[in-house]
């Protein structure tokens, strides 16, 4: 029988994020038959929010990633896997200047955001990434990217090549069950977003818009962060305090998705959205400003939703929305016909399977 492939993936928690989800739900459900795998959090578990089962789980218990250096090189030693997968800049700088010490190891990259993005006020900006950034990178085997701009990003603004980047979309599982609210249908238009509250995820560009909205509505907003005090000073501003509730947490996104009408998103930035595709998945369409990270590839326009060039467009597209006649099934079928967990799955293993046995490849049928 053919030994099995071990993979270490690497995350600094299982803290509640897009990576920590995308990255744990790999490491439980690659093919166990071709697949050891063993998840490596250098932090702790008192933060934890995703469950991990099935597959061992190792916790450093350090306070950041830079402490956890060499607990991470003694763990490799003695775990000695075929690959090494991380995710989010920090981690994948580490693995890529400890990668020069393990030649035998194949080293892999998940990008997470487009890392060239800065803010400056409300317009945006590109920056060079730092140098050990750059080459911690560079020396990677392989780079994860999200989306098509996330790549034409490293490639532009780090140099890589072509050879070493694969583009793979985040997955959408098949937990989220269809909606069956009828639209508006209590004469109230229901909005929601769901992200971290930065400035950067663009939130005060929504409610910018939503002042100006004539028809009634209720904007829920679910995520934390510190730029909550900001929003609520805007929104008190803009005198619409009644008709914004925010959530910081709720293990029922499925259902908050599913009692809403339209999902709005003003992010600046993206790396791959995963509230986006998950809105679609219970047949909520979306309103988005257009941005870089997959937003392009997501959105099909008139089909899962709409993309605002600016503020006046956003508020077209929302009059637009309202009076148009979706189809949740095919807005569903929008996303899982390009980002189902078995298609996803099947990307990740013959990404895997290609830099240990380059010949092989899984062929599966896809639903």
């Amino acid at each position: 029988m053919e030994k099995k492939i071990d993979v270490l993936f690497i995350l600094p928690s299982l803290r509640s994020g897009g990576a920590e989800r995308v990255m744990s739900f790999l490491a439980q459900n690659i093919d166990p038959t071709l697949f050891d795998s063993h998840l490596l959090i250098t932090g702790s578990n008192k933060d934890q929010k995703y469950k991990v089962e099935n597959i061992p789980v190792t916790f450093l218990n350090k306070s950041r990633v830079k402490h956890a250096i060499p607990a991470i090189i003694k763990f490799l030693i003695m775990y000695r896997p075929k690959i090494v997968i991380g995710a989010m800049g920090h981690v994948n700088t580490v693995t890529g200047f400890i990668g020069l010490v393990f030649p035998w190891i194949k080293f892999v990259a998940r990008e997470t955001t487009i890392s060239s993005f800065s803010m400056e006020g409300d317009k945006t900006e590109h920056e060079r990434p730092a140098l050990p950034y750059r080459l911690a990178l560079k020396s990677q085997d392989k780079i994860v990217c999200q989306s098509n701009d996330m790549k034409h990003d490293l490639i532009e603004n780090f140099g890589l090549p072509v050879s070493k980047m694969v583009v793979i979309n985040n997955p959408v599982t098949s937990k989220f069950k269809l909606k069956e609210r009828i639209f508006a249908e209590d004469n109230v238009l229901r909005f929601i977003t769901i992200g971290r509250l930065t400035e950067r995820k663009g939130f005060q560009r929504v409610l910018k818009v939503l002042a100006e909205f004539n028809k009634p509505f209720h904007y829920t907003v679910i995520g934390s962060g510190d730029y909550k005090d900001t929003l609520v000073s805007l929104i008190d501003e803009l005198g619409i305090t009644e008709k914004i509730t925010f959530v910081s947490h709720t293990n029922k996104i499925n259902e908050y998705l599913a009692q809403n009408d339209l999902y709005l998103q003003g992010s600046y930035v993206e790396g791959f959205p995963n509230a986006l595709v998950e809105s679609c998945a219970t047949g909520t369409p979306a309103v988005v400003f257009d941005a870089p990270g997959g937003i392009n590839e997501i959105i099909i326009p008139g089909v899962n939703g709409y993309m605002a060039k600016d503020h006046s467009d956003f508020l077209e597209k929302l009059e637009l929305s309202i009076n148009h006649d979706w189809n949740p099934s095919a807005i569903r079928e929008s996303v899982y016909s390009r980002y189902s967990e078995e298609k996803i799955l099947s990307n990740y293993e013959n990404l895997f399977l290609g830099l240990v046995s380059p010949k092989k490849k899984i062929q599966k049928k896809i639903k």
